[in-house]
């Protein structure tokens, strides 16, 4: 048997953050990934970091407080979502400045405000800017053996996040390009990359330099308990054998979703489904680990949901994150030919995805319908859509397109006059498309809020659900504990990111909603172990 204080398995920025902050604290960790590639859903993320009161923000002169992000959170979560989570959204706001400020002494990592707003910046304690850190970009060759085990993205990670946002990348890719050359010439000189890539090259090299140790292609089937009913480790495959490894003080799980399981997202997450934003080894593996000890499952109908563009990733067809839906002359339609959310909604994902009281998609399949004029609107767009032919429906009459997409034409010849009429008017009645602070920034100004569809031919395609990571698990205490479903705690067993329960679910509440929580857990996860598991 390998013997170890702390096991965690997987290696994204969850796992990461609790093998830093458990080595750094003197013990013994070991990091195991399943795959060949190191990084996790993280690495391939924009690495976007929303963390209230954070000290890069406080540095700026920028004012917030624990107690404001708190008023956020119970101000903008779902209904009846405060009488089990708010100990854990109080948890994260008190830990979530901490480990910022930890990884930022710990790792190479250079954390920077990003001009973005939380999107219910109106809200109680809601705050236009100061929430939102991203790192610069740093080189892979720093993490020597591992630099060409690093997780690659379907983003593209020559650019900072900060980058993409300031240049509109993907309205104007070859300005961009020319604007930034030196830097993007410099970067791929050096290998180096943004966004997630910076993100887990930072926090990996924090680790090794801590003396966390990394086991590649080696997979937990089970975990280990003692005559308790203590968790102890895990037995792993690996080089084609079983193996015991011994974890005295805590397992760590930060496995990720389970999207690529087919009969788990069936199960949860019923309804048409367009792609999948994120790593294929995605498939649950955590959470059916944790239910093997007897932990209770719970927000197994979350997710990071987003509209995706259709590309390929390692060969075969994925998704790729990207705010298309909000583009002038278009606007999004469920299946009954009628609008029911702000294109410019952040949380446009929640609403695709809206639930019945039996838990079947009232939206679902949708559709965003526009003129030609929404094709010309950006390069990326038209490279990314010839993945994926058959995706655009054209016709030259609104009630032709409804028929190739399957929409009451009435219904949508309705829905489209009445937009267009907001449109004459300088406003959408309906659903303030542009009006609050987030939507505004994101549309780029008053001139492209509205814009009518009235120019044949008409194009439609598909606007369905498509899933970045789900966010169901292992139900935990503040501590980061696993719990079973009588509220015990099972000891030993930690989980975190989007192997647990997560407290803040589909509804983001920050462009960073899923990293920064995420790697807040995974270090109160590690807080745990160092202080009351002795």
């Amino acid at each position: 048997m390998g013997e170890f204080d702390v096991l965690v398995i997987g290696s994204g920025s969850a796992a990461c953050s609790a093998a830093l902050r458990a080595a750094k604290g003197g013990l013994k960790v070991l990091v195991i990934e399943k795959s060949g590639w190191l990084g996790g859903t993280s690495a391939m993320s924009g690495a976007g970091v929303w963390i209230p009161a954070n000290h890069v923000a406080a540095d700026a002169g920028v004012a917030d407080s624990r107690d404001d992000a708190l008023t956020y959170l119970r101000a903008v979560a779902p209904e009846g979502w405060a009488r089990k989570e708010d100990a854990l959204w109080s948890a994260f706001v008190r830990a979530a400045p901490d480990m910022l400020r930890f990884l930022s002494g710990s790792t190479p990592l250079d954390f920077r405000l990003v001009n973005e707003p939380d999107p219910f910046a109106e809200a109680p304690g809601g705050k236009l800017y100061g929430r939102m850190v991203s790192p610069r970009p740093l080189s892979r060759r720093i993490l020597g053996k591992f630099a060409a085990r690093l997780r690659r993205s379907t983003l593209p990670h020559s650019f900072s996040y900060q980058e993409i946002v300031d240049s509109d990348l993907y309205h104007h890719p070859i300005r961009a390009g020319l604007r930034l050359w030196p830097k993007l010439l410099w970067r791929r000189l050096t290998n180096s990359g943004g966004q997630g890539t910076a993100l887990m090259t930072g926090l990996i090299r924090g680790c090794l330099d801590a003396g966390v140790t990394y086991w590649l292609e080696t997979r937990a089937v089970s975990l280990l308990q003692d005559s308790d009913s203590r968790v102890i480790g895990a037995e792993v495959e690996r080089e084609g054998r079983r193996t015991k490894l011994l974890a005295r003080r805590g397992v760590v799980i930060a496995t990720g979703g389970f999207e690529w399981d087919a009969e788990m997202r069936a199960r949860h997450f019923p309804g048409a489904l367009d792609s999948i934003g994120s790593p294929p080894t995605n498939e649950g593996d955590g959470q059916k680990l944790a239910a093997s000890v007897g932990a209770e499952l719970d927000r197994m109908d979350q997710a990071n949901v987003y509209p995706c563009l259709p590309t390929r990733y390692q060969g075969k067809p994925h998704g790729l994150p990207m705010t298309f839906q909000a583009e002038p002359h278009s606007i999004v339609v469920n299946r009954d030919a009628r609008r029911f959310v702000s294109e410019n909604d952040f949380n446009i994902g929640e609403a695709i995805d809206a639930r019945g009281p039996d838990g079947a998609p009232v939206n679902l399949p949708c559709y965003l319908v526009g003129d030609h004029r929404f094709v010309k609107t950006s390069l990326p767009f038209r490279w990314y859509a010839s993945y994926e032919r058959h995706w655009i429906k054209k016709a030259d009459t609104i009630g032709g397109l409804a028929a190739k997409l399957g929409l009451p034409a009435a219904a949508l010849e309705e829905t489209i006059a009445r937009w267009n009429g907001f449109c004459a008017k300088g406003r959408d009645e309906d659903f303030r498309r542009g009006e609050n602070g987030w939507e505004e920034y994101k549309a780029h100004g008053p001139r492209n809020r509205l814009k009518p569809i009235d120019k044949p031919p008409y194009i439609g395609m598909t606007i369905n659900r498509s899933i970045l990571g789900t966010k169901g698990g292992a139900r935990t205490n503040e501590r980061a504990q696993v719990l079973r479903p009588d509220g015990s705690i099972i000891p030993g067993l930690y989980a975190a990111g989007l192997a647990m329960a997560n407290p803040i679910g589909t509804r983001a509440v920050g462009a960073g909603t899923t990293l920064g929580p995420n790697m807040t857990w995974g270090f109160i996860a590690a807080e745990t172990i160092l202080h009351q598991n002795r």
